[in-house]
């Protein structure tokens, strides 16, 4: 039985990075996202996606990029981790790919000292490593203060709804 496993790759910099396919949503354009005060600089804001408020990360400040360079490649890779829905900011994301699983090695020692415990493996795909990510352990640093901030606004989104609805009185 040949066992694959079945990631989306993008990139972050000049390297590729892998998450199951499973942990996708979707994957979309860079729109206008709203800032919230007070939260940390690799939280970029919240989107309103469909009617859900959804928390934006930049992954490249995440990953400690100094300078995160917008373009038109950009895209939004809507992963969902503990029910909630995240968007993470990637500088380009390619197909679904397949890297059969005798060529996923597990991550260097390097890797778990750093405090970098979200990456789960190296796939060796066609002459170049992909790292491979663990979305739970990625978003459990932030997941306190994404809440937090979905709260935060849909909190002054209520406040308004009720301002508006008892100023029309």
């Amino acid at each position: 039985m040949n066992r694959e496993l079945h990631i989306v790759g993008f990139q972050v910099g000049r390297e590729t990075y892998g998450v199951p396919i499973a942990s996708l949503h979707e994957i979309v354009r860079v729109t206008e996202i709203t800032a919230v005060p007070d939260s940390p600089e690799y939280i970029e804001g919240v989107i309103n996606l469909r009617g859900k408020i959804v928390s934006v990360i930049d992954l490249r400040k995440r990953f400690g990029a100094k300078e995160a360079v917008s373009s038109k490649k950009n895209r939004i890779l809507v992963v969902e981790s503990h029910g909630r829905l995240t968007g993470l900011i990637v500088d380009s994301a390619s197909d679904v790919v397949k890297i059969p699983m005798e060529d996923v090695e597990p991550p260097p020692a390097v890797f778990q000292e750093g405090g970098l415990n979200c990456v789960t493996g190296l796939g060796k795909y066609k002459n170049r490593l992909i790292v491979l990510l663990d979305m739970n352990k990625l978003l459990a640093n932030s997941s306190t203060q994404r809440s937090d901030i979905e709260d935060e606004v849909k909190g002054r989104v209520g406040t308004k709804d009720a301002y508006t609805a008892t100023a029309g009185k």
